[in-house]
């Protein structure tokens, strides 16, 4: 009897879990494939949320998913481990065990593919600045580092209340794109609650939250309409924005800028571009881009080799040969994770693979709890209430796919629920 097809992937961010979810549904239960997901994690935080989590707004308890426990409803395989090494030759890759302890060799172990596919996602690009990764700044790549944020976030409103006068507080945030202005908008409704709950020493009204771009507009990546309409509520806001300014160095109190200028910051976050995780550089073989990302065709097979597939914010993907690559966005991952469903369905009977197309259905930004701004299809321009709640939809279609429709609106009863009865921001 013949084995079934080996489908591997690598990460189990929103795009891979979404590919294995789909794939156990389609070949996994009636036994078509065998499809194995490898993270690193225990648990998944869909990562447009962790703005959220940083903040306190969002606690990560309630919204983590386990993998094994996922698997098992999906008709696929967890492996929980780290990705280290490529064996093309052997088709096979290493993994180390995370939580593991002693000789490093004997943490290794490995898990043979037919077909393998990269999902890991990216992080956060710093451009080799000065005393960024020198544990001056903060990242929000991971849950981890959102939830270290929250942290000294709320250690910082305690400890002032030990002050016999009211205390500053500066906060930067470096990179302007929509991760940046979505933490700034949501930073200021988290100063307003710990004043409401007694952690009044620091007044909202002395919070300078500071969001620095080197490029000449916030969120250059979509229209400067959206841009103009932003920037104006984050002024209303009270938020300081700086354009056509370049970090040049962070130390522990200030951030220095390439001009000489410079700025008094308490907590600094960078959210200034990414790319591929540093565990790609090994992958020497594999043609890249300058932000390491593997190159794949419009079938999403790596240019390397055609048993290996990359998608998502690690692969840099040109589809069409005139118009740009396709960025490191949310449905992007999405799109290419369904589109994979008919790649490995082709794959598996051996049939000519079919070619990803892009359709961009508009980008949102969340600038508070009730407000949103965004484009549609490139031309409808929405804002207000309507704007957030098409933005809570994006989150609401990434479970739907997860979970299907009825545990979906289950998960939307239960938030609704704990936004009557939970604090508005976590406090421990």
């Amino acid at each position: 009897m013949n084995e079934l097809h080996k489908i591997v992937i690598v990460g189990g961010g929103a795009g891979g879990l979404e590919l294995a979810t789909l794939l156990g549904e389609h070949f996994g239960k009636q036994a078509k494939a065998k499809i194995i997901l490898v993270d690193q994690n225990l648990t998944h935080i869909w990562k447009p949320l962790l703005h959220e989590i940083a903040v306190g707004t969002l606690n990560a308890h309630s919204e983590e998913l386990n993998y094994y426990a996922h698997a098992a409803q999906h008709n696929y395989e967890f492996v929980l481990g780290r990705f280290t090494e490529l064996e093309r030759s052997n088709k096979r890759i290493l993994l180390e065990h995370p939580f593991s302890s002693g000789n490093k060799d004997q943490q290794l172990f490995s898990l043979n593919y037919d077909t393998l596919i990269f999902a890991i996602g990216s992080t956060s690009n710093d451009f080799n600045t000065e005393g960024v990764r020198e544990e001056h700044c903060h990242f929000l790549d991971s849950r981890v580092q959102a939830e270290q944020f929250q942290q000294q976030l709320l250690h910082l409103y305690v400890a002032a209340q030990t002050q016999s006068s009211l205390t500053d507080l500066n906060i930067a945030i470096i990179g302007a794109g929509a991760t940046g202005v979505e933490l700034a908008a949501e930073l200021v409704q988290s100063t307003q609650s710990f004043h409401q709950y007694g952690l009044n020493k620091i007044d909202p009204k002395r919070v300078k939250i500071s969001l620095i771009e080197a490029a000449d507009r916030i969120l250059p990546a979509l229209s400067e309409k959206i841009s103009q309409h932003t920037l104006r509520e984050l002024h209303h806001a009270n938020i300081q924005v700086l354009t056509h300014k370049r970090v040049s160095k962070i130390d522990e109190k200030q951030i220095y800028f390439a001009h000489g200028a410079s700025i008094p910051a308490d907590l600094k976050v960078w959210c200034a571009g990414i790319q591929a995780p540093q565990v790609f550089q090994h992958l020497t073989e594999f043609e890249k881009d300058h932000l390491n990302r593997l190159k794949v065709y419009a079938t999403l097979q790596t240019k390397t080799d055609p048993n290996i597939f990359a998608f998502g914010d690690c692969a840099h993907c040109q589809p069409i040969a005139d118009e740009p690559v396709l960025g490191p966005r949310a449905q992007v991952a999405s799109q290419q994770a369904h589109f994979l469903v008919s790649a490995m369905s082709a794959r598996i009977k051996n049939k000519t693979p079919p070619m990803f197309k892009f359709i961009d259905k508009g980008s949102l930004v969340s600038l508070s709890h009730h407000k949103a701004v965004g484009e549609l299809l490139g031309q409808v321009n929405v804002q207000g209430w309507v704007a957030k709640s098409l933005y809570v939809s994006l989150y609401r279609m990434h479970q739907a796919t997860l979970h299907g429709y009825t545990r979906t609106a289950y998960f939307m009863a239960k938030d609704a629920m704990n936004k009557k009865l939970a604090p508005n921001i976590k406090l421990h």
